[in-house]
């Protein structure tokens, strides 16, 4: 029997560098669709187990698409989780050909999940990102314009703001239009809105960024949005808990949706004010307000039930 297989791929913006971890081979190859049927054709007959890849901006995505059509089994590696897995190996050197071969043995050792190929969901996510973006530098610029003085750098600043202001509602209106086309991700839209304190934003962001929602267990969607809380007990140190991890856009929006929940939604203002009169932190009531959202969106999906607050 031939030994499975198991691969690593560095992505850069022009190639690939592609490194098997048991046999220690190695293959370069170019990031473009020739380059991708030569690796195809590199791999087939191989007893493959898994290809890792890291995400790499969108780099990653035509490889990806490509190593799928065909079946094979494509992996997305954290980042953040291997740079830490080559420290604990003492591995500090750091090049294309060195990361294809730790990357093919994470891929090994280590659990990985398999790359989603959804065009929609891809355009969906572009579409938050660039949303995302606009809104950050719509609120560096209106800061900067309570500053200033000259009446000429006002007027700039004034018409710059304008244009992303509307630049954003552009953005909205093309990611409505999006949902709607789609049947699924329609209905998955409604049930989200019917939420009180859940807008478009919210559920957009969800949809996109967040498409194991009604799928994973409560537990793995607090995991997922960065909200579930860790022991951080160390020496004498007792009792703390800490988030971290997970998808760092979506938090910042269950976040700032559980602010308005917390004065508006009746069921989930209860909630955050027992955690305060239990003597919690503001922070931490929030995060768990946070936290509670993405239960009941999870539960509302899974069993494609609106918004009820009696069963909340």
């Amino acid at each position: 029997m031939q030994t499975v297989q198991d691969i690593g791929i560095d992505v850069a913006k022009r190639w690939l560098d592609v490194a098997v971890f048991q046999t220690q081979e190695q293959a370069h190859f170019d990031n473009d669709k020739d380059g991708w049927a030569k690796l195809v054709r590199w791999l087939r007959g191989r007893p493959v187990r898994a290809i890792g890849m890291e995400p790499s901006g969108g780099y990653e995505r035509g490889v990806a698409k490509a190593l799928r059509s065909v079946d094979l089994p494509a992996r997305n590696v954290n980042p953040h989780k291997l740079r830490h897995y080559a420290r604990a190996l003492g591995r500090l050197a750091k090049n294309d050909r060195i990361d294809a071969l730790l990357i093919a043995r994470y891929t090994a050792e280590l659990p990985t999940r398999p790359v989603r190929c959804d065009p929609i969901a891809e355009q969906l996510a572009d579409l938050v990102v660039a949303r995302r973006q606009l809104s950050d530098d719509k609120v560096s610029l209106a800061n900067q314009l309570e500053q200033l003085r000259e009446p000429m750098v006002k007027r700039i600043f004034t018409q710059r703001l304008r244009r992303i202001e509307f630049d954003i509602a552009l953005l909205a209106k093309r990611m409505a239009e999006l949902v709607a086309s789609q049947p699924a991700l329609a209905a998955k839209d409604r049930l989200i809105q019917s939420f009180h304190g859940a807008g478009p934003v919210l559920s957009h962001t969800i949809l996109a960024l967040a498409p194991e929602i009604g799928q994973a267990s409560r537990r793995e969607i607090a995991a997922l949005a960065g909200l579930a809380p860790y022991d951080f007990d160390t020496g004498t140190f007792k009792g703390r808990r800490i988030i971290w991890g997970g998808r760092h856009a979506l938090r910042r929006v269950v976040y700032m949706a559980a602010l308005t929940a917390s004065r508006s939604n009746p069921v989930l203002k209860a909630f955050h004010q027992r955690l305060v009169a239990k003597g919690k932190e503001p922070k931490v009531a929030l995060v768990a307000v946070a936290r509670k959202i993405m239960t009941i969106l999870s539960a509302m999906l899974r069993h494609k039930q609106p918004w009820n607050p009696h069963k909340a």
